[in-house]
Order: structure tokens, then C-alpha cells, then sequence
């Protein structure tokens, strides 16, 4: 196992995160390899009183993957990838990224909901649910889960599977790092790719009112196989811009078919009747989709979202006036339509409102710390205008620190009281609260 400390040359460069919004300084950070040394990690911490945040991709919008002055078990150098082709499975350690998870399913013709960023880790993004492209056609990343080895708070190995410690199974469905560090996560695949029929169409700003609901009427008809998201952004100085749209409001549609590509191309021609400038829809490889919303590292991110059942010509106009108001280049607001598998069998997994037709989710995203303030300003803006027409459920992944309410809102009372009382059976001391955090049920 490696340490570093502050007094190392690496250690800024290995506590940084994601977000450049988040900028703490941990005592130490433990690199481990195998689970032996997450247990030895987690030891140290115990015996010397730290705080422990655990870190695997970095993305966590909120900054759960590090802490001030604590312990940062880091997984990243657990890279392993073992793949059975007959039994459709595959085994990842929990440093893997869904770039490298789709890099060694894809040659073999096979895919899993995965996260929208292909840096993006898998352990944190599944833990907490997992919402990804192809969602409508096999739910989401936990739904294809089979099982999930983790060390505990006691440093106890653990496996997780519908058989062995089901409840603590069914709490991984969602309760993200709350029950112990995972270490190995095995799902389900199926049959996708390598090529796919997906891709952007792009649309000048001014159009934006009629293209959501064009967008909403014409999703709401489609198959569980297509997968879309309406993107409101400023357009970039990209060769397939016109130029008269570069720097000005855009709407995009990402598109992505969960099936035959052919079929797939007759499934889109609906969308190009809302007559795009631009139409990058194709058949395309599924590992280079997945990258395409890839966005830079140190900026500063703010993020939220909210679930709806229905979304009225009134909710379609607070999410355009808003994308009006961008606050910057880099920010951006989604509307994605759920459904399908998305609904999933609720008592499968803690997650409240499965049933929700809708998601927005608005990316406040820029270059300096003054503009993450404008940012974080315009998502509260969104959110306090978009409420009269939500459901007042939250997907926590897609969300910052915003207390136990909306915890609470995540899981609804019956399925919280549920994961407090696996809390308590495997952190009755919440060791690990740097995170969403389930508070234990009393003893």
C-alpha cells in the first residue's frame, strides 16, 4: 500500500478531484491494492481517530470522496477486469472507470448501464444507483448488479448477493458507501455494440420552446430501446457548428438505441422531422458515444435534479427561461426521459420514485471559483421555479450536499428506516459518513 501525505511531492496531485469546487487537504491518503489493505487502511484510521471519506472515481459533485484532515481510502489501483462471455458477466475491481469497464465488454459485443462521463467510477456510480443511456432497456447499474464484495467498519470481508446477506444487497441498491468499502462488483451484460445507432442532433436557441415539447410528445411515443436526453448548452467552436450558432444558446438531443443500429436509424427519423442544423446520428461505435459528453476536469461543479410525473407546456417554459439564463459556457441543463426498465420492481431496490417520467438536471459548470458561485446561484434559481411542478424525489447521485431531508426524500420514510436498521447492523458507529449518509437506527 502506498500513503501520501502532504509533505510528498504527489500528494496535491493525488488528493484532487474532480471538481474543482471541492479543495480539501486529508492527513493521508491510503492507495490501496486489495482488500487486505482497505482493511489495514481502515485500522489505521480507527486507532488514530480520522475521518474517513472513500475515493474511487472522484466525481462526487458534493466532494464525498475526500474530507480535511481524515483518511482517504483511495481503490483506484484496483483495475482488475475478469469477463465470462457464456455467462454474461464480468467482475471489476472498484478503481475501474466506465471508460475501461465498456473497453473490455465492448469487443465481446456486451454493455451495462453505465454513466453518462466515461471517467466516471463504477463502484461510487453504481452504489448510488447508477442512471445511464441505457436505462430504459435494462435499468440501472445496481439493477444488473449480482454481487459486491466490501470490507466493513470492523475490517471484515463481506460478500453481497441475492443469497448471501441479501437486506445488506437490496441497501447497495442505492445507499451508496454507507455499509462498507467495496472492493469487487460482479453484474449481469448484454448483448450491445460494438455498433450502435446514437449520436447529437443540434438546434439554434431560439427554437428552444417548441423543441421541448416536440421532444417530450415524441419520447413519451418512443420504445423502451431509445435513449435520449434534451441538452440546453451554448454551442462550442466545434467544426460541425455552423457559425452563426457557436457561443449562442443550442439544443441538443443525445440519442442512443439500445438495439439493432438499423432499427435504430428508423427510430430517430422522428426527431429529424424537428428539422436539426446539425445531425451527428449514426452508427457509431458504443465506446465513443459514451465519451462524448466527457467534460473537463478542474472546473467548478454544482449539480442538481429533480423527478416528474408529467411535464406541462408551463414546467417546459421555467426549464427554457432558465437554460436562457446559462451562466456561463460551460453549464448546462438535461432534461432525460425515464420509463421503461427505469421502473424497475420497487421493492427491489430502496430507491423512491422509480415511476417518475421525467428527470431535470441542471449542470452548473465553470472556469473559476467566482463563476462556480453563479453557477451553484442559477441551480438553486432552477430548483426553487421547478417545484411547483416536481415530485419532490432526488437521485443522489445527481445531486450535491443538501442535507437529510433530501436523503430522506431519495428513499422515502419506510425504505430509510430500512437501510438505518443495515446500518446499524454493519457501521453501528457510522464510521463511514462521509457520504449520503444513512444515520443507524437505534439500538
Amino acid at each position: 500500500m502506498k500513503w501520501v501525505r502532504p509533505d510528498q511531492a504527489d500528494y496535491d496531485e493525488t488528493r484532487k478531484l474532480f471538481n474543482a469546487m471541492i479543495d480539501r487537504r486529508p492527513a493521508v491518503i491510503a492507495q490501496c491494492a486489495d482488500p487486505g489493505e482497505v482493511a489495514e487502511a481502515l485500522a489505521y484510521a480507527r486507532t488514530n481517530s480520522l475521518d474517513v471519506a472513500v475515493r474511487a472515481g472522484g466525481h462526487s459533485a458534493a466532494g464525498m470522496s475526500t474530507n480535511d484532515g481524515g483518511l482517504v481510502v483511495d481503490v483506484r489501483p484496483m483495475k482488475s477486469i475478469s469477463l465470462d462471455r457464456n455467462r454474461q458477466t464480468v467482475s471489476v475491481g472498484a478503481g475501474v472507470t466506465w471508460g475501461e469497464f465498456d473497453r473490455a465488454t465492448q469487443p465481446h459485443g456486451l454493455a451495462t448501464t453505465g454513466g453518462r462521463v466515461s471517467t466516471t467510477g463504477v463502484a461510487g456510480f453504481t452504489l448510488g444507483g447508477g442512471s445511464g443511456w441505457l436505462e430504459r432497456s435494462f435499468g440501472f447499474a445496481c439493477d444488473n448488479l449480482l454481487s459486491v464484495d466490501l470490507v466493513t467498519a470492523a475490517g471484515e470481508r463481506v460478500t453481497a448477493s441475492a443469497h448471501e446477506n441479501p437486506e445488506l444487497f437490496w441497501a447497495l441498491h442505492g445507499g451508496g458507501g454507507n455499509f462498507g468499502v467495496a472492493t469487487e462488483l460482479t453484474f449481469k451484460l448484454h448483448e450491445l455494440g460494438p455498433t450502435v445507432q446514437a449520436g447529437l442532433m443540434l438546434w439554434p436557441g431560439d427554437a428552444a420552446r417548441d423543441l421541448a415539447r416536440g421532444y417530450r410528445d415524441l419520447t413519451l411515443a418512443a420504445p423502451d430501446a431509445v435513449g435520449t436526453a434534451l441538452v440546453y448548452l451554448t454551442a462550442p467552436p466545434e467544426p460541425f457548428v455552423p457559425a452563426e450558432m457557436v457561443g449562442r444558446l443550442a439544443v441538443g438531443l443525445v440519442y442512443l438505441y439500445a438495439g439493432d443500429a438499423g432499427e435504430g436509424a428508423e427510430h430517430a427519423a422522428p426527431f429529424r422531422e424537428l428539422a436539426p442544423a446539425v445531425d451527428l446520428v449514426g452508427a457509431m461505435n458504443y465506446t465513443d458515444f459514451q465519451c462524448m459528453l466527457d467534460n473537463a476536469p478542474d472546473q467548478y461543479n454544482y449539480w442538481s435534479a429533480d423527478y416528474h410525473d408529467q411535464l406541462t407546456d408551463e414546467a417546459l417554459d421555467v426549464i427554457v427561461d432558465s437554460a436562457r439564463n446559462l451562466p456561463g459556457p460551460h453549464s448546462q441543463s438535461l432534461l432525460v426521459r425515464w420509463g421503461g426498465a427505469v421502473s424497475g420492481t420497487p421493492d427491489a431496490t430502496p430507491l423512491q420514485n422509480r415511476d417518475a417520467t421525467w428527470v431535470s438536471h441542471p449542470f452548473g459548470i465553470e472556469e473559476t471559483p467566482e463563476g462556480g458561485e453563479d453557477a451553484k446561484a442559477w441551480v438553486k434559481r432552477f430548483r426553487h421555479d421547478i417545484a411547483p411542478y416536481a415530485t419532490g424525489g432526488v437521485w443522489l447521485n445527481f445531486v450535491g450536499d443538501e442535507g437529510q431531508a433530501r436523503i430522506r426524500a431519495a428513499f422515502g420514510d419506510e425504505n430509510y428506516n430500512r437501510l438505518a436498521q443495515v446500518k446499524r447492523a454493519f457501521d453501528p458507529d457510522n464510521f463511514f459518513r462521509g457520504n449520503q449518509n444513512i444515520l443507524p437506527a437505534p439500538a
